[in-house]
């Protein structure tokens, strides 16, 4: 699992018009997920983005109780290094990943963060307002 926390002081998804997703000064992260990653995977990564201590003061989302926004990012799995079209072999495939990133989501929420979503296999429109900007890859 890949994800790519970014500090906001705002950050929305919209679908077909519809805002499915909103926060504020808190957390957005997309997420990725490989072939290998399990119910396990997205718990550790969980609670690696809920304790991770890059808000105001080096503090957590966890001690802040700030707001998470997680989106679906399979196109963080995407390889160039042969050319300029990526490859997305190493995405896991929908019918895997979309659980994973619900199961995230779940384990974020068991911690007592407030998650919304984005909408998976939709095309959405992210919008954000970076912090600092403060953007910081998470790798399991």
């Amino acid at each position: 699992m890949r994800t790519v926390v970014q500090t906001v002081s705002r950050a929305s998804v919209t679908v077909d018009g519809e805002v499915v997703g909103e926060i504020s000064d808190g957390l957005l992260v997309l997420v990725g997920v490989t072939h290998t990653d399990t119910a396990a995977t997205a718990e550790t990564m969980a609670r690696k983005v809920h304790e991770l201590r890059i808000l105001d003061g080096e503090r957590s989302a966890s001690e802040l109780a700030a707001p998470v926004l997680v989106v679906s990012q399979f196109t963080l799995y995407g390889d160039a290094r042969k050319g300029r079209r990526p490859s997305w072999g190493a995405a896991a495939p929908a019918e895997l990943a979309e659980p994973l990133v619900t199961a995230f989501a779940e384990a974020l929420r068991a911690r007592g963060a407030k998650v919304s979503t984005g909408q998976f296999r939709a095309h959405m429109l992210v919008e954000s307002v970076n912090v600092g900007p403060c953007t910081i890859l998470l790798d399991l």
